[in-house]
């Protein structure tokens, strides 16, 4: 008998860009993996949620921050939108002292594959940073 694959669940979630909004979306995307069955995940995406929120927060003028999950398979694929293409993230060196600067490299140590995707082509119009979280089950 062949396997049925499980279905994809998709949900998006707007945010205004405030410094209360990475908590609010941290929680937020946890809840909805838990509620999935991904309890798993949750606290690495709980981390990785936080990083790319507040990273829109401090260098982006973005109004709004929507953040869409995509749940398939055991796997959730998480990107958090801005509508700033000029400004690409770039990893960097944090000093041992410094509270922040570690973001995309945590997303490229904790998560499955991660990256940048443009909006609209040639004149893009925002930016999903982006990250794919696997249950360990899947791998």
């Amino acid at each position: 008998m062949p396997e049925v694959a499980e279905p994809v669940y998709a949900y998006r979630l707007s945010a205004p860009n405030s410094p209360k909004s990475p908590k609010a979306c941290r929680d937020a995307i946890a809840a909805l993996l838990q509620a999935n069955g991904l309890d798993d995940l949750a606290d690495t995406a709980r981390l990785l949620v936080s990083e790319a929120v507040t990273n829109v927060h401090q260098h982006t003028a973005t109004p709004v921050i929507q953040i869409d999950t995509l749940v398939r398979d055991r796997i959730a694929t998480i990107a958090v939108r801005d509508s700033s293409p000029d400004d690409l993230p770039r990893p960097r060196r944090a000093e041992a002292d410094e509270e922040g600067g570690r973001g995309l490299f945590l997303m490229k140590q904790l998560a499955h594959a991660c990256g940048v995707t443009w909006e609209s082509g040639a004149h893009p119009t925002g930016k999903h940073i982006w990250f794919e979280l696997r249950d360990p089950l899947t791998e």
